[in-house]
């Protein structure tokens, strides 16, 4: 019994329509970071495991997909450390090699590999795919693309400036009805952990205070509470909870309620430093908000924190980043400070379809198909048909001769502008008509002049 195909859960194929969709989210990103001066790289779709787990905090390390060693490497395999239950370091002996998770981390392992051959500070963007064991959902893949740019070798917060204007000019040009670029600091998050007393437990706060959109208050007081932060703590967090107002008087609050930490104090005056650069040259669609409980969840972000949700449809994020001071010292390069965003290309697809976003005329239709009477005249549509490639147009020759009712059929199918029909009557009269597909208009035309008569 034959098998009945299927993918895995979690990916997506794309049929020709699809792919043009796609197409025109990459190319309107890629046309944005090359006007800001940034410069495309790629990456192997692997990496060392070694360099990949570590990096995310412990809820990312188990989102990584693995790769099972093959051949003599399944010898390796620590069965000692299976026998005494030391299950991550029997799984590393399984796997030396793993998908990768983003495409951050391995631009951080690019850098310091190829230090030498680069000019800093460095701005890239790559656009490729990466993969997650995520639970499947709307909105969510576990192999989807990611369309990052990065700036490294300086501090400069004109850089965030100019990120959030590129994150601005993509959704703006994509034609987004409305987004909120929202912005937070890891030194505010520090902050706060500092003047709550729970600066040992910053990455168990700042993980739940992320999913305060997800799980609502309640949720955020009862993970607190399940990570054993004592009650003077969580009563003393509630207030951000209800944070509102204006970006100055958030900013305000906040002044207040930090006024004790040297370091939430400095975050707040790289935000109001960000926030200043776009009151006399403000942003075309989005709209700043400063999120005191935004922390994406990730270990390496040491200042900015970005995140852009899309209005009128319930959808995460569709774009983040922030500043990873220190993330090439993992790999031996100190002192290289570097701050990047990520767009997630198949939310802002999924967003855009909803939406009905994409332009009506994007097709990968020929703008004129040959149809073929005999083998005689489907050689000389051959030749029209690469003197209409030579205008920059769109050509195809129906490949055999079958029933005219199958090539229009086959015409419509593929979304022909024009037809062409030229067969022996035609050949004999020296003409050739052209239909147009959607009007059902015909032109009559001399065969060696209509190509210059055609206004295609």
């Amino acid at each position: 019994m034959s098998q009945k195909p299927a993918i895995p859960k979690g990916t997506r194929d794309f049929l020709p329509e699809d792919v043009l969709k796609r197409n025109l989210i990459f190319s309107t990103i890629s046309t944005a970071f090359n006007r800001f001066g940034f410069q495309p790289i790629e990456t192997p779709s692997f990496e060392l495991s070694s360099t990949l787990m570590g990096k995310y905090g412990e809820e990312g390390d188990r989102l990584i997909f693995r790769i099972l060693n093959s051949g003599e490497k399944v010898r390796k395999a620590d069965l000692d450390a299976l026998a005494s239950d030391n299950l991550p370091r029997f799984a590393n002996s399984l796997s030396e090699k793993a998908l990768r998770y983003d495409l951050t981390v391995p631009f951080a392992r690019f850098v310091v590999q190829h230090q030498h051959e680069l000019s800093f500070p460095f701005k890239r963007y790559q656009i490729q795919p990466v993969w997650r064991a995520d639970r499947p959902q709307h909105g969510r893949y576990q192999e989807f693309y990611q369309c990052d740019g990065d700036v490294v070798g300086s501090d400069s917060l004109r850089n965030e400036v100019e990120l959030i204007q590129v994150i601005d000019q993509v959704l703006s040009t994509l034609k987004l009805p409305g987004f909120t670029i929202k912005l937070n600091n890891r030194k505010v998050l520090s902050g706060i952990a500092e003047v709550c007393n729970a600066s040992e437990h910053l990455i168990h706060l700042t993980v739940a205070l992320d999913k305060l959109d997800k799980i609502g208050e309640v949720g955020v007081i009862n993970e607190l509470m399940g990570k054993g932060f004592e009650a003077s703590v969580i009563d003393s967090i509630k207030p951000l909870f209800q944070l509102k107002g204006s970006f100055e008087e958030r900013i305000s609050f906040l002044s207040a309620f930090l006024s004790k930490s040297e370091i939430g104090m400095k975050g707040l005056e790289e935000l109001s430093y960000i926030h200043s650069k776009f009151r006399d040259n403000p942003l075309v669609k989005g709209q700043l908000e400063l999120d005191v409980t935004l922390a994406r969840g990730l270990n390496y972000y040491t200042g900015a924190i970005i995140e852009v949700k899309a209005h009128e449809v319930v959808m995460g994020s569709i774009c983040g980043g922030g500043r990873y001071d220190d993330l090439t010292g993992l790999f031996g390069l100190k002192g290289l400070s570097g701050v990047g965003i990520s767009f997630g290309a198949d939310r802002i697809y999924d967003i855009m379809e909803t939406l009905e976003l994409f332009p009506r005329d994007l097709r990968s239709g020929p703008d004129v198909l040959f149809l073929n009477f005999s083998e005689t005249e489907a050689d000389q549509c051959a030749i029209w048909a690469n003197s209409v490639r030579d205008l920059g147009k769109v050509a195809e020759v129906y490949p055999s001769q079958t029933k005219l009712q199958k090539q229009l059929k086959y015409a419509n199918e593929k979304g022909a502008k024009w037809v062409l029909f030229y067969g022996e009557e035609e050949r004999q009269k020296g003409i050739v008509i052209l239909k147009h597909m959607e009007s059902g208009e015909q032109h009559t035309y001399p065969a060696d002049a209509w190509l210059s008569s055609w206004e295609g």
